[in-house]
């Protein structure tokens, strides 16, 4: 009766080392992807840019006949976009930011004043006063800062870091500019012979669509912040750039950005204006929210991938909570992917069974 107990432990000894084993494996791993999760991410946002930029090389190709010269002219362009911007928004957006937050508590008070804030804060027994005289305390007192920004130090190592990143992202770019064919090619091989022409296929609309959707809505976004700075500067709000910045960064995020932008402008707006002008403010960008989002966007998102509105929101959620505003951005591009790959491979094959 000994030895078949003596299997038994010897068994389970045997099975808890392998797990125990499989367990600082997985945290290996985990920790590894831990430690390269910025690089991860800089593929990533090159990835994406590069399918963005793929319709415009695509178009020059045709022209110029050869990948190179239009891979040459779009690269020019985009450094010459960038330099624009550079040399004329940049300043002012410093400058503004800068005063925006000085004037962050004295915003905050204000807004603490209006009358329907004041109203809303009675029935809630002063809450949200105590809440806005807290931070506007907290963003006054100088000490406070350095724990605020993370000290002088880790400012400028934060600094340095996004321009490290901005750099890599650029040259990822470049790189995969230059050889998405050849990269295709390679994924394309490892599939069986006989597949290989119906994943080429799936392959080419996935990046397609992609490509599509990331353009398209960096020129929704771009056209919503040009008309929010106009209706600002005709409207005389302070921070109009910072606001309109603001704007296109959230104007990334379908559905939810546009409505989180106009919500911010509104209330930096009536915080800062007459009700007359907030009152102004709000009905253009409201008006031009609805615009954009039933005319606009389906005219320039028609060809892309069309995502869910639930699908979207979840997506946002998910990839904001993992990598804030970026991670926002970059998963809603991965969820289309995901979303085209179901449509076109496993609901096919479900049809079939």
């Amino acid at each position: 009766m000994s030895a078949p107990t003596n299997i038994r432990i010897s068994h389970a000894y045997q099975i808890g080392l392998l797990g125990g084993l499989g367990v600082l494996t997985a945290l290996a791993v985990g920790n590894a992807i831990v430690s390269i999760a910025s690089i991860i991410t800089s593929i990533f946002i090159a990835f994406f840019i590069t399918l963005g930029l793929e319709p415009l090389i695509q178009l020059l190709e045709k022209r110029v006949k050869r990948r190179g010269y239009a891979i040459s002219i779009v690269a020019f362009g985009l450094l010459g976009v960038i330099a624009l911007v550079v040399t004329l928004i940049l300043p002012p957006l410093i400058s503004q930011t800068s005063y925006f937050i000085e004037n962050l508590p004295t915003l905050l008070r204000e807004f603490s004043q209006l009358p329907w804030i004041q109203a809303v804060d009675s029935r809630f027994g002063g809450t949200i006063s105590t809440a806005l005289n807290t931070s506007g305390e907290y963003l006054i007192d100088s000490k406070n800062w350095p724990n605020l920004l993370g000290g002088v130090v880790q400012v400028g190592i934060t600094l340095f870091n996004g321009a490290v990143a901005t750099l890599t992202v650029g040259i990822l770019t470049l790189y995969f500019m230059s050889s998405l064919h050849g990269i295709k090619a390679v994924g394309i091989n490892m599939v069986p012979k006989s597949s290989r022409k119906r994943v080429e296929g799936i392959v080419d609309q996935v990046f397609g669509s992609v490509g599509r959707y990331v353009m398209g809505q960096v020129t929704v976004a771009s056209i919503n912040a040009s008309i929010v700075f106009i209706v600002l500067l005709v409207a005389g709000v302070k921070f109009a750039v910072v606001l309109a910045f603001i704007n296109f960064l959230l104007v990334l995020i379908p559905m939810i950005g546009s409505l989180s932008g106009a919500a911010i402008i509104i209330l930096v707006t009536a915080a800062t204006m007459p009700p007359q002008t907030t009152l102004g403010v709000a009905i253009a960008v409201l008006v031009y929210t609805q615009i954009e989002a039933f005319i606009v966007s389906p005219r320039i998102m028609n060809r892309a991938v069309n995502v869910p509105a639930a699908l979207i929101v979840v997506s946002a959620l998910a990839g904001g909570s993992l990598l804030g505003l970026l991670g926002s951005l970059l998963a809603i591009p991965v969820a289309a992917t995901l979303l085209l790959i179901v449509r076109e491979v496993w609901v096919p094959h479900q049809n079939k069974r």
